[in-house]
């Protein structure tokens, strides 16, 4: 099966849909509903959590665990995405997502309920562990309900979904931790979940097994993926476990004074060699068509998030901003992707995948070394706001396009796994960034001065940040498979 058959593989989307039928037509209306909420409280959960964490570290005095519990979830949450996918792949999206939401609400319920930071962090894990596993059985609810031209409508929903927390989120879960209890940011969401996740399951019905397309032997010219789909894969999910293994460890080398730099080096190469039996062969080498679609998500997300996170810290630590008034600056550039996600959605076919892909991998890139500049120059800090406000259009552009050529180079029985790697390129890029940027950030620190934080600090970062989205920039034009004539 070419990849161009792939595309136009059969999905299972309600018969009596018409051919000009939205996402929020009545025959997906629910399932559309019910899956942006999914989304919607995953990721109000992992910002409100960053709200309320140094609160909960106080009360519980658990300093010492504070990272983990961060950096747990996100290990954990690449062992969910593998077991998702292969599960999804064997048996259908419908018993990995009933589990998942299953496991996403246990880890809400230990965490809100936690009387130690010991407890607390396990919570997290487990929730981790279901919300990544979540991500990707949703990815293939998408991929059997919804025909093709409607996937970048329902990925730029998605897109909206995860962002929109970022501006109601860290203020809301404020007000409930002061007027009530930091317990209820956790237990609270549970009463949420459960009404999104019965909004899906009138479409779940008629999705157990593999579709009828992926029936039958396999065929010689469909990637090895598919053939090995039909059993549980073992090997990946150590694979996953000991990926999970090393960015725990690469998130922790920076509090082991003497041997901190050997055990990142270390951790950097154990997960690079974990994660090439989790993506398709030819990801790390950046061959042309899916490999470089996976390699790209996890590069912009390195590029994206790596300079984030550090974006309010200069403008609190260099130009006295207030933390209230930093903040903002994600704000507009959640507010720029949420745009550029919906204006991608309405383009459609007018605006080629790769083209989008392209054109906001230089957006990023430009976004970030503007910051970078801004840093080493003492320019206006209105400079870095004003890119940040093209970081996030940019990903807005390229987000939904990474997904939608996911679902379009897969056959129906490799639908999981490609959603998988995806979603582990995505997280472990992140995580790999934000840990890197740190030990960069802190060796900066402990070198150039003795009280308060350099200007170095920041441009160690930000020019390891523009690095990866040079890198990006690079692999863009190769997420298209070459032409043949």
């Amino acid at each position: 099966m070419t990849i161009d058959q792939a595309t136009t593989v059969q999905r299972s989307a309600p018969a009596s849909a018409p051919a000009t039928a939205g996402i929020l037509h009545r025959h997906y209306l629910l399932v559309t509903f019910g899956a942006c909420a999914l989304v919607f409280l995953a990721a109000f959960e992992s910002l409100a959590v960053t709200t309320i964490m140094p609160l909960v570290s106080r009360e519980l005095d658990g300093a010492g665990l504070y990272a983990l519990a961060f950096a747990g979830p996100l290990a954990t949450g690449v062992i969910g995405m593998v077991a998702a996918g292969n599960w999804s792949d064997r048996r259908g999206p419908v018993g990995p997502l009933y589990a998942s939401v299953a496991m996403f609400v246990l880890g809400l319920l230990i965490a809100g309920t936690a009387g130690s930071m010991a407890v607390l962090v396990a919570g997290r894990l487990v929730q981790g562990l279901g919300g990544g596993a979540m991500t990707v059985a949703l990815y293939v609810v998408v991929a059997r309900v919804y025909p093709p031209v409607l996937h970048p409508k329902i990925f730029a929903a998605f897109s909206a979904a995860w962002v929109i927390p970022s501006l109601v989120g860290p203020f809301a879960a404020g007000i409930v931790a002061q007027a009530a209890s930091w317990h209820w940011v956790f237990l609270g969401v549970v009463g949420l979940v459960v009404p999104a996740l019965l909004m899906i399951v009138p479409a779940l019905r008629g999705l157990h097994g593999r579709p009828a397309a992926a029936e039958g032997p396999p065929k010689a010219d469909v990637p090895e993926a598919s053939a090995k789909a039909r059993r549980w894969s073992y090997g990946r999910l150590a694979w996953a476990a000991l990926a999970a293994l090393a960015v725990l460890g690469l998130n922790l080398s920076a509090q082991v004074p003497v041997a901190g730099g050997a055990l990142a080096a270390a951790a950097v190469v154990i997960a690079l060699v974990a994660v090439r039996p989790l993506v398709p062969r030819g990801t790390l080498l950046a061959r042309r068509g899916l490999p470089s679609v996976i390699l790209a998500r996890g590069l912009i997300s390195a590029a994206f998030f790596g300079a984030e996170v550090y974006l309010p810290y200069l403008l609190v630590e260099r130009y006295s901003y207030s933390p209230t008034f930093a903040g903002l600056t994600l704000t507009f550039g959640a507010i720029a992707w949420a745009g550029a996600s919906a204006v991608q959605g309405r383009l459609g076919t007018k605006l080629t995948h790769r083209l989008a892909i392209v054109i906001g991998s230089a957006m990023v890139l430009g976004a970030v070394v503007l910051a970078l500049v801004t840093t080493v120059l003492g320019w206006p800090a209105a400079v870095a706001i004003a890119g940040w406000i093209f970081a996030g259009g940019g990903m807005g552009l390229m987000y939904p396009r990474l997904s939608v050529m996911t679902l379009a180079m897969s056959t129906p029985d490799t639908e999981g796994f490609n959603s998988s790697a995806m979603s582990i390129s995505d997280s472990l890029g992140g995580a790999l960034a934000l840990a890197a940027t740190g030990i960069v950030f802190t060796a900066l620190t402990a070198t150039t001065t003795a009280g308060g934080v350099s200007g170095a600090s920041f441009a160690g970062v930000f020019a390891l940040t523009a690095a990866i989205a040079v890198v990006a920039v690079v692999v863009a034009p190769r997420v298209a498979a070459r032409q043949t004539s």
